[in-house]
């Protein structure tokens, strides 16, 4: 049997109206237009003209009239009204997602790390933060705090945990989460592991491994001054980007490193961790982000958590 169609060619590409499209759905669950047009809280003229220019829009029809308002669906009909439902429900989903993320508690953030942040600071920022807003998908970014701020100030990443000093400028704002001091890493063999504890002065003779002062200046920076500081310019045998790197490469020997306090909890039987008593706090992990107005609502949400994670210091 033919399936009915209505005069003139459809268009090509017809933009359906939603609210067609949840009157047709109503009439096909009832199959009725009464009683459709009182589900949908409208009278059952204006019911009967939207569905007609729905048929219109499509170039076929999708009921078969009966009497009373009675209709039954035509196979074109059956085909539609499962893509009609699935069309509804996708829109009810795109709404409640565009809300949540305009809200901050859903969509994606796009945060950066550094590396040595994986010592326990981002992993507790992170279970708390996905806890609290389990909506949120969380877009993890490794990189060096340089190229993580950069990606801030260009709206590339949300937000980034960063080790400071950034020595360049930025749009972006900090917000302090921890302040931490160097401890001396050194090679198993080195006499200096034998001490409890050392001083700054202690290795001025010492080979260093060193951070890289094009790609972590920050740490570049505040070791070499706590070197000067002792009286001494490190003799340094090799550079890297990376704090893990950094301690591969003590752990091979090749020299000793000021290394972040909280990396003496990932231990390692080739590396000896000593405090330097002599030593204030130099390194400070924040959190990057562009103010007063965040890339997200959920940006600024990741930092509420961070701050109440450190309590902002």
């Amino acid at each position: 049997m033919t399936e009915p169609t209505l005069s003139g060619p459809a268009s090509p590409d017809p933009m359906l109206d939603l609210r067609r499209v949840r009157q047709f759905v109503a009439v096909a669950e009832t199959l009725n237009f009464r009683r459709a047009a009182d589900r949908l809280h409208m009278t059952q003229p204006p019911l009967t003209v939207a569905i007609q220019k729905l048929e219109a829009e499509l170039g076929t029809r999708l009921f078969e009239r009966g009497g009373s308002g009675g209709v039954s669906l035509t196979p074109s009909g059956h085909a539609a009204l499962a893509e009609a439902r699935r069309l509804l429900f996708h829109n009810v989903q795109l709404l409640a997602a565009a809300r949540a993320a305009s809200a901050g508690t859903g969509g994606a953030l796009r945060v950066g790390f550094v590396g040595s942040t994986t010592n326990g600071v981002l992993q507790r920022i992170v279970r708390l933060f996905r806890a609290e807003y389990p909506g949120v998908e969380l877009v993890l970014k490794e990189g060096t705090s340089m190229r993580i701020a950069e990606r801030v100030d260009s709206a590339d990443l949300d937000v980034g945990l960063v080790r400071t000093p950034l020595l360049a400028p930025s749009r972006a704002r900090l917000a302090p989460l921890l302040a931490e001091g160097f401890v001396a890493a050194l090679p198993q063999g080195n006499p200096l592991a034998q001490k409890p504890d050392i001083t700054m002065e202690a290795l001025a003779a010492e080979s260093f491994v060193f951070y890289s002062r094009e790609d972590a200046a920050g740490l570049h920076a505040m070791a070499m001054l706590a070197c000067q500081r002792a009286g001494f310019l490190p003799r340094v045998t090799q550079e890297a980007t990376q704090v893990q790197t950094v301690l591969s490469l003590v752990e091979s020997g090749l020299g000793v490193a000021l290394v972040p306090a909280v990396m003496q909890y990932n231990p390692s039987p080739r590396v000896a961790y000593r405090t330097i008593t002599n030593l204030p706090p130099a390194a400070e992990i924040g959190l990057a982000l562009l103010l007063p107005e965040p890339s997200s609502q959920a940006a600024q949400r990741f930092r509420d958590v961070a701050l109440d994670c450190f309590g902002g210091d």
